[in-house]
C-alpha cells in the first residue's frame, strides 16, 4: 500500500497506476459479465470473441479460460474445451469446485471419442476432477450428479462402483436431498431393482417438486418402456417449470427419443427459447437445432431450415446444424 507521507514523482506515478488499475476493474467486470451473459443465452460466437480478447490481454485470466472452456464444450469441441479448462485450473481456479466439475465434463467429452488406452487414462482424469469438485464443495449439486453418474456407469477398473455411488448419496443427503435420492435411484436401476428405483425417483420429486426431478422420473419411465407414465411425468415437469429453464429442453429430448407428443416437444422448446432462463446447460443454438429436427420430421422444411440457420447464427461452428442445412 502507498504510504501517506510519500511525495515527489514516485507518489505521482503510483497514484496514476492506482487510478488506472481502479478504472480498469469495471471494464474487466463488464467484459466478464458480457461474456457470461452471451454464453448463457447461447451466443457462443459472441462470447468467444469477448473471451479471446480478454485472454489476449491477460493470459492468466482463469475466469475467462473457464468460460471459454464452457463455450467449446457446448459445441462438442472437446480438445479446445480441455485446453481451456486446464488453463483455468492453472490460473487461479484450482480451488474452485465449478471449475473442476467442468474439467471433468471436458475430459469426459474427449474420452467419448478416444481409443481404449487413451480412454482409460482420460477416465481417471474424469473421476479425479469430479471427486475434487465434490470435495471442494459438498453442496455442488451438479458435481454430485456428475460424479454419481460416473460411479454408476464406469467399470471398476477405472474407478466406478455402485458402492461408491451409494456412499456418495449418504454423504450428500443432508445438503442435497434431491440428488441423493436420484443417486440411489440410479444405483437401484443398475441393480435391476426397478421397484426401488421408481421409489427413489419419486422420493426425489417429493423433496420439492422441482421440474428436473419430474424429468428424471419421466426419463426413467421411458427407459423402462412405460411410455404413458413417462409422458404424464414429463407433463408434470412442464407444469412445474415456471421459470421455463433447461428442464424444458430435457423434456423435449425425451419426448423426441420416444417419438411421442411432437407438438408438446416443439412447444417446450419454443417456451425455452423465449424465456429469460436460458443457460449453457441447454445451449440455445442446440434448442434451435432440436426444434428444426422436429419440424423437419413433421414435413416443415422451410421452418426447419430457419431454425438451423438460427442455430448457426449463434454458433457458426456447430456442425450438426450446418450439415442439416446442406442436406437440402
Amino acid at each position: 500500500m502507498m504510504r501517506a507521507f510519500q511525495r515527489g514523482p514516485l507518489t505521482v506515478w503510483m497514484a496514476v497506476l492506482l487510478m488506472l488499475t481502479l478504472t480498469s476493474l469495471p471494464c474487466r467486470a463488464d467484459a466478464q459479465n458480457a461474456a457470461e451473459r452471451a454464453l448463457l443465452l447461447g451466443r457462443v460466437d459472441e462470447a468467444a470473441t469477448i473471451l479471446h480478447a480478454r485472454i489476449a490481454a491477460n493470459p492468466g485470466d482463469g475466469a475467462a479460460h473457464l468460460l471459454l472452456c464452457r463455450a467449446f464444450y457446448a459445441q462438442d469441441l472437446a480438445d479446445p474445451a480441455v485446453g481451456e479448462c486446464e488453463a483455468a485450473l492453472a490460473n487461479g481456479l484450482d480451488g474452485n469446485s465449478q471449475a473442476h466439475d467442468w474439467m471433468g465434463r471436458a475430459y469426459g467429452k474427449k474420452a467419448d471419442n478416444a481409443g481404449p488406452i487413451a480412454g482409460i487414462k482420460l477416465a481417471g482424469k474424469v473421476k479425479n476432477a469430479f471427486e475434487t469438485a465434490v470435495q471442494l464443495d459438498p453442496a455442488n449439486g451438479p458435481a454430485a450428479n456428475d460424479l454419481s453418474e460416473y460411479y454408476v456407469g464406469a467399470p471398476a477398473i477405472v474407478g466406478g462402483g455402485l458402492d461408491k455411488a451409494t456412499a456418495l448419496a449418504d454423504r450428500v443427503a443432508e445438503r442435497l436431498p434431491q440428488p441423493a435420492h436420484r443417486i440411489r435411484a440410479l444405483v437401484a436401476e443398475k441393480k435391476k431393482d426397478y421397484a426401488a428405483a421408481e421409489r427413489e425417483f419419486r422420493a426425489a420429486v417429493a423433496v420439492a417438486g422441482h421440474p428436473d426431478a419430474w424429468t428424471d422420473l419421466g426419463d426413467y419411465y421411458s427407459r423402462r418402456g412405460q411410455n404413458e407414465q413417462a409422458v404424464a411425468a414429463l407433463r408434470k415437469a412442464l407444469e412445474a417449470d415456471v421459470a421455463k429453464d433447461a428442464s424444458l429442453v430435457d423434456v423435449a429430448s425425451i419426448l423426441g427419443a420416444m417419438h411421442r407428443e411432437p407438438q408438446l416437444a416443439q412447444h417446450a422448446l419454443r417456451e425455452y427459447l423465449a424465456s429469460n432462463a436460458r443457460t449453457d446447460a441447454a445451449p440455445a443454438f442446440r434448442a434451435h437445432y432440436q426444434l428444426g429436427q422436429l419440424l423437419s420430421a413433421a414435413g416443415g422444411r422451410a421452418a426447419a431450415n430457419s431454425e438451423f440457420a438460427a442455430a448457426l447464427a449463434l454458433a457458426s461452428n456447430f456442425a450438426p446444424a450446418r450439415k442439416a442445412l446442406q442436406a437440402q
